[in-house]
């Protein structure tokens, strides 16, 4: 098994290779507007670290979020790609899962708490870092004060907003490390992972205007 794992549903442009014992290299830039230009150069730096060319890999891993929908769909078409390419299986992950895999919590419950814009978060609540309890969401973070509440909390939603999750843990971003192990774990006990389509969650910024002025000749 050669995964390679890469997540751009957060800030965080994130790469890892995992041979499915171990991460053998991992590289991460956190820039939320330059998803495009800096993930194929570091699908490049992780494959050199590693001393592997890309036909090496037998599976992609990719976080479908939540996220934005600009930065999202550049992972998501991105690890597509390298599906069609190389002939291999394409697997989602959760981005918050990857979180949760990676938080630095003895024992659940927990939260797991992104930043979605907007005074909102994207989160889901979790009884160990392997075990979702709930789906993703998204919501102003006073909304789900009393749903969260006592509750530690991991992810940059979490330290964006003291008040509602008094109790915040790194990380603050996902690492393609974290969804990369977690992926290997569950493929190995032959579970069945997401496809990999995106959790928007939400309408995206950009939408047709209405009522527009029609232009063209009749």
């Amino acid at each position: 098994m050669l995964l390679l794992a890469l997540d751009t549903a957060t800030p965080a442009v994130t790469v890892a290779l995992h041979d499915g014992s171990d991460v053998i290299a991992s590289a991460a830039q956190v820039d939320a507007r330059r998803h495009g230009e800096l993930l194929l150069p570091a699908v490049d730096r992780v494959l050199a670290e590693a001393g592997l060319r890309l036909d090496a890999v037998t599976g992609i891993v990719v976080g479908i979020g939540p996220g934005p929908y600009t930065g999202l769909r550049v992972g998501l078409m991105t690890a597509d790609t390298f599906g069609l390419a190389l002939g291999v299986p394409v697997h989602g992950v959760c981005t918050l899962d990857g979180l949760a895999y990676a938080a630095d919590i003895e024992k659940g419950p927990f939260v797991v708490a992104t930043d979605a814009r907007r005074k909102e978060v994207y989160w889901a609540r979790y009884a160990d870092s392997r075990t979702r309890v709930t789906d993703p969401a998204v919501d102003r973070p006073a909304d789900i004060a009393d749903q969260v509440a006592g509750l530690p909390a991991v992810g940059a939603g979490a330290l964006l907003y003291p008040d509602t999750f008094p109790q915040a843990h790194e990380p603050e971003h996902v690492s393609a490390a974290a969804l990369a192990g977690l992926a290997a774990e569950r493929l190995a006990a032959g579970e069945e992972l997401p496809a990999p389509r995106p959790l928007y969650l939400r309408r995206p910024d950009a939408q047709v205007p209405k009522n527009y002025k029609v232009v063209t000749p009749k």
